[in-house]
């Protein structure tokens, strides 16, 4: 998978394309001359072909960063390569020598936007092992921050962490540098130039231009070719030079585009609702002229990493749209985007387990083996391992759970160390500290929350369940919360479900404020909640599961189902709140024995706008990785005759 591009050194550039952020990075304005660039549209979209191609707005555009992975210092001498993600695009270098001090100097040119991923993850990998390579240390850095820093240097070293401890491992050189709209055009224009400009001169003649229209696919511009050489031709001095030609293509982009189709992906460059044709051209320009170093083509910077013994194949299905679990029965990996970082990463499940989860849950066979007393062995092999986490035995277990999560268990923010944990259950449904989980809007109760660290999908109603997600042929609101505190407006509601894996901190917490009615225990089975068995046509695991339901009375959003669903190896589920009481959003609720698990919650019928990036995700079949406290949603009933403030303007940093 990936695509990347020959080692030859970046061309020299007449002009450097590179300038001190403050006066470059289009955060706070600079809109004319961007509209030149973009077209304006309403509408949602995106494009194939290179990664980073999607429907961006001059307001929205804050410039094209060159990104440079320089070297490393680490504690030991390997082989190493670098992997950079942002958003839903990962890239990596080449391996190095052997070396304690690898230099990769690997860069690539990425789109920032205001308000899109600018979060880029370094992940750095020894490379020792012929199929598997070993992530040792990673750091975070926000470009935006990186590119509107007071510095004279381009350049910074950032330390990399352990992802389990968060002990220092090394160091790694980054630069940064953005590149202005104008000078994006110039480059383009120089790059696109260069290809015709057979006598080398810098300029065009009449001959080279015609070949240049040709070759942008245009019928009508080459009909025209005599015309629009002539209004290039400014100075009327015979040829067209870079900056005529620069000046021409912008101008016609306003007008009639000369170029309809990308060279280099195919794309068809649509009049509207795509990214500005020169933007795209200069980054897929860049990607097939040897300018960039750095592979492409990549999702999560787990899938770049791998050995040479990579099966292609397994991730074959991801090369188009829609990443998420829309094949996720036949899928070996499940991928799910981060919210707070913008990424796309990749969860963590033994190859061993997932053969027989799509053996057991993706196959009329495996549920009639099922139906054949394996329910009473599934809860059987539960309570017996519930009794084994609880042995003083199992903490010789913690060790290698945190190292096989290492990427995925932040020990800084466990409550107390991990030596203090006398049992494996102990540290399962182990305590964070104090403020680890911010509560978004704490004096808001008009805005819901969510109520676990989880993969979260979410739908405005049940039919959008069961169409993108959920593929059990009896699923029903009524089957889930039960006949007795069931009612018209639950069946009708918006449905979140929050799904915890075996890592996550399993303390679940309230996603609204107000008085616990009721709980509800119903008995069942103890199928997986994971994914397979969710999209599994032949199993009802939502319905079918042990469950305890409970009601929870608001002002603002009327009635709310909180339904906490046990799992494989989930021997109990502990509620620390009773009936009656009176509670806060973000307030502890309960907590999940060993296993994975899940929390569905059930709004009534026009009670909740959940938020649009977990509605987007969720129609793309993508879960998206949640904490506790972030927002989920607003209220959107008027209470006491008074409007709900206008939340346009909010900002939620999570």
């Amino acid at each position: 998978m990936g695509h990347g591009s020959s080692k030859s050194p970046p061309e020299v550039e007449e002009e450097s394309h590179s300038s001190r952020p403050k006066q470059k990075l289009h955060i706070h304005g600079h809109h004319h001359h961007l509209r030149r660039i973009f077209r304006r549209s309403h509408r949602n979209g995106s494009g194939s072909g290179t990664s980073c191609l999607k429907l961006v707005t001059a307001e929205d555009f804050a410039g094209i960063a060159l990104l440079s992975i320089i070297s490393a210092e680490m504690k030991f001498k390997d082989k190493w390569l670098a992997c950079v993600s942002i958003g839903e695009q990962t890239f990596r270098t080449e391996i190095s020598d052997q070396t304690e001090k690898p230099v990769w100097n690997s860069e690539k040119k990425l789109l920032l936007e205001k308000n899109g991923p600018h979060v880029a993850r370094i992940s750095v990998f020894e490379t020792n092992r012929i199929s598997k390579n070993n992530l040792i240390g990673y750091c975070e850095i926000d470009l935006l921050e990186f590119l509107s820093r007071d510095s004279d240097s381009d350049v910074e070293v950032f330390e990399l962490f352990d992802p389990s401890s968060g002990i220092v491992v090394g160091k790694i050189s980054v630069s940064c540098s953005v590149e202005d709209p104008i000078e994006t055009e110039k480059r383009f224009a120089r790059r696109i130039l260069s290809i015709v400009d057979y006598n080398g001169d810098g300029q065009l003649s009449f001959s080279e231009f015609s070949d240049l229209i040709k070759a942008f696919g245009n019928q009508v511009a080459a009909k025209k070719k005599e015309e629009l050489f002539k209004a290039a031709d400014k100075n009327g001095d015979g040829v067209v030079s870079m900056d005529e030609l620069a000046d021409l293509l912008a101008i016609q982009q306003e007008k009639e585009p000369l170029i309809t189709c990308c060279p280099v992906c195919g794309e068809i460059l649509e009049v509207s609702d795509r990214l500005s044709t020169v933007v795209h051209l200069s980054l897929c320009f860049d990607e097939g002229t040897g300018n960039q170093i750095m592979t492409g083509g990549f999702l999560t910077d787990k899938q770049a990493s791998y050995g040479w013994m990579f099966k292609l194949s397994e991730w074959a299905h991801f090369s188009t749209y829609d990443v998420g679990l829309n094949f996720g029965s036949s899928a070996s990996h499940i991928l799910v985007f981060d919210r707070r970082t913008k990424r796309l990463v990749e969860e963590l499940i033994d190859g061993k387990i997932v053969m027989s989860m799509r053996a057991i849950y993706q196959s009329k066979i495996g549920l009639q083996l099922i139906d054949k007393g394996a329910k009473e062995l599934l809860i059987s092999i539960s309570e017996k391992q519930g009794r084994k986490m609880n042995s003083a035995e199992s903490a010789n277990d913690i060790p290698k759970f945190v190292e096989f999560f290492k990427d995925q268990i932040n020990l800084v923010e466990l409550k107390y160390p991990l030596e203090s944990f006398k049992t494996f259950n102990e540290f399962f449904i182990r305590e964070l500290k104090p403020g680890a989980r911010p509560i978004a809007f704490m004096e808001r109760d008009d805005i819901a929350v969510c109520a676990a660290d989880s993969r979260l999908m979410a739908f405005e109603n049940i039919e959008d369940s069961l169409r993108l997600w959920i593929k059990g042929q009896k699923f029903s609101i009524q089957g889930l919360l039960g006949k007795e505190i069931c009612s018209t407006n639950f069946v009708d509601g918006s449905l979140v479900i929050f799904r915890l894996a075996p890592q996550d901190y399993h303390r679940f917490h309230l996603p609204v404020s107000g008085i616990i009615e009721q709980f509800v225990n119903v008995p069942g089975n103890l199928y997986t909640v994971n994914p397979i068995a969710v999209n599994s046509e032949y199993c009802n695991v939502f319905t079918e599961n042990k469950r305890v339901v409970s009601i929870i009375s608001t002002a603002e959003f009327g009635k709310v189902a909180f339904v906490a669903i046990g799992a494989t190896m989930v021997g109990s589920i502990t509620f620390l709140k009773k009936e009656g009481d009176s509670v806060k959003k973000g307030d502890e609720f309960g907590y999940f024995s060993f296993g994975g698990s899940t929390v569905i919650c059930v709004f009534e019928k026009g009670a909740i706008q959940i938020d649009e990036d977990l509605l987007v995700n969720s129609a793309r079949s993508l879960e998206t990785l949640v904490s506790v406290g972030m927002k989920l949603g607003i209220a959107t009933r008027k209470q006491s005759g008074i409007d709900l403030p206008n939340l346009e303007n909010c900002v939620l940093e999570d």
